[in-house]
């Protein structure tokens, strides 16, 4: 049996939006050097349009983007649904992190051991949203207050 966590990684408001028009509209530096605190050295799982705003892999992390028209990229690997994206990434070390967007989240809830939320103050508009979740169904493990967010670690019950 595959030991790597599987952490589903996402910054969002209290009303769970993630995106605006394919972009995230807060502009947190801090929020960014904690997800790649977080995610160095680990496997990244995400969408092809979730990639395509990055616009390049991200250093020190093994990325696998999941994408039927996802063109050969250097530094990626592509797989064309979430399961095999998942064996591919379980075939390695480390943990695996479900990086977005909301396509991958949807599937990735009911087989993510831990949410790493950062919680984000104040108002903002968009029109992509996190899939609910049963808050029952998670156990906090740590949190941390950042000012412009909050950090919480959960754990599946």
């Amino acid at each position: 049996m595959p030991s790597n966590t599987k952490t589903i990684i996402v910054a969002m408001t209290e009303q769970r939006l993630i995106g605006a028009a394919g972009h995230i509209p807060w502009q947190i530096p801090e929020e960014l050097r904690l997800f790649r605190e977080l995610t160095s050295g680990h496997t990244l799982i995400m969408g092809r349009r979730t990639f395509n705003s990055i616009g390049r892999p991200l250093p020190d992390r093994r990325t696998i983007v999941v994408g039927r028209r996802m063109p050969a990229t250097p530094g990626i690997e592509i797989c064309c649904d979430l399961p095999s994206a998942l064996q591919l990434a379980e075939s390695g070390a480390g943990k695996i992190f479900f990086a977005g967007g909301v396509g991958i989240y949807r599937a990735a809830l009911p087989l993510a051991d831990q949410l790493s939320i950062s919680w984000i103050r104040g108002e903002y508009t968009g029109d992509t949203y996190f899939p609910p979740f049963a808050a029952k169904e998670w156990q906090v493990i740590s949190e941390g207050d950042h000012g412009l967010f909050r950090h919480v670690l959960y754990r599946r019950r």
